[in-house]
C-alpha cells in the first residue's frame, strides 16, 4: 500500500488526472441537483429549459477554468501552457475545437436560439437544444407539404454555422410572405373571383399587417429592411389553362399550413356559389371542321 502511495505521489501526471476526475464528478452531482431544484420550482417548459442550460454554461465554464489551472504547474507560464495547449488541440481535435469556437459564437451573437426555425445544409427544422460540440432540430418536411413536423431529431455539429448559410425565420422579421395560385377558366368572370379572393386575403391576413408594420420599425434598426404594403393583395396571370390568381399574403411560419388549408375551404365554399366561376385544370380542345 505504502509503494501505491509513494508511486502516486511521485506521479504529478497521475495526481492531475484524479483531481480532473473528482473536479468533473462534483460538477456533474451539482448540476444534477441544481436542475432537480429548477423543476420542482418550475412548472413552465420553456423556463425551465432556459434555467437548465444556463446551469449548464455556467459550470461547464467554471470546469474549463479549474482544468486550466490545475494542469498548469506555475500560474506565470500560464500564457504559455494555454498557447502550447491551443495548438494541439488545434491540430490533433480541429472539429471539436472548432465545434466549442461555434458554441461560443452561437451563445454570444445569437444567429440562433432555442425555438427559432432554421434551415441549414438544405436540413429544416426547429431548434431544440444548443450543446457544446451541436444542436439539435426538429426536422420539418419540405416547404411543398406545408413545413411540418416529421418526428424526427437532426443533430447539426455547431461549426456548420460557419460553413452554410442559415435561413432563420424568427430572426428580425418574424412572418413570411406565402402564395396561393388559383387558376380559373378564361370563360370565368375573373373581376369577380379577384374580388372574392381579396376578400378571402383581407380575412386571414389583414389583421397582422398592423402587427408586421411595428416589427419592421423595430427590424429597421438592424436590418435593411424596406416593405412599405404589407396587406395582402391578389396578382393576375395567364396560363395556359386558365387565367391564374395569386393571392400573396403575411403569415405566421408554423402556421402556413393551416392557413392554406383555411384559405382553400373558403375559396371553394365562396367559388360553389357563383355560376360564373369554374376552377381550370389543364384540358386539351379539338375542333372538327365540317
Amino acid at each position: 500500500m505504502d509503494t501505491i502511495w509513494n508511486y502516486i505521489n511521485d506521479n504529478q501526471a497521475l495526481i492531475k488526472i484524479l483531481w480532473t476526475i473528482i473536479a468533473f464528478v462534483l460538477i456533474m452531482l451539482i448540476i444534477r441537483l441544481i436542475n432537480r431544484i429548477i423543476y420542482s420550482t418550475n412548472n413552465e417548459n420553456n423556463k425551465y429549459y432556459k434555467a437548465r442550460k444556463r446551469v449548464y454554461y455556467f459550470f461547464s465554464t467554471v470546469f474549463i477554468i479549474v482544468c486550466v489551472f490545475l494542469w498548469s504547474d506555475d500560474t506565470a507560464n500560464l500564457t504559455t501552457y494555454l498557447g502550447l495547449v491551443s495548438a494541439g488541440v488545434a491540430i490533433t481535435l480541429k472539429d471539436l475545437f472548432v465545434n466549442m469556437v461555434a458554441w461560443l459564437f452561437i451563445i454570444i451573437k445569437k444567429p440562433i436560439k432555442a425555438g427559432d426555425r432554421i434551415s441549414i445544409n438544405e436540413q429544416k427544422g426547429d431548434v431544440i437544444d444548443i450543446r457544446m460540440f451541436q444542436f439539435s432540430l426538429m426536422e420539418i418536411s419540405s416547404y411543398e407539404n406545408g413545413e411540418q413536423s416529421t418526428g424526427r431529431i437532426l443533430i447539426i455539429p455547431n461549426h456548420f454555422i460557419f460553413i452554410y448559410g442559415i435561413v432563420n425565420y424568427d430572426k428580425g422579421f418574424k412572418y413570411i410572405w406565402n402564395e396561393i395560385n388559383v387558376l380559373i377558366t378564361f370563360e370565368s368572370n375573373w373581376e369577380k373571383a379577384k374580388t372574392i379572393l381579396t376578400d378571402i386575403g383581407n380575412k386571414h391576413s389583414l389583421h397582422l399587417s398592423e402587427k408586421a408594420a411595428r416589427m419592421v420599425e423595430q427590424a429597421k434598426k438592424q436590418y435593411m429592411i424596406h416593405y412599405k404594403n404589407l396587406t395582402p393583395i391578389v396578382y393576375t396571370d395567364v396560363k395556359e389553362s386558365g387565367v391564374q390568381l395569386t393571392i400573396r399574403y403575411l403569415c405566421v411560419p408554423r402556421l402556413r399550413r393551416n392557413t392554406i388549408n383555411d384559405i382553400w375551404e373558403d375559396i371553394l365554399h365562396a367559388f360553389g356559389n357563383e355560376i360564373d366561376i369554374e376552377l381550370a385544370y389543364p384540358t386539351m380542345r379539338i375542333n372538327y371542321n365540317k
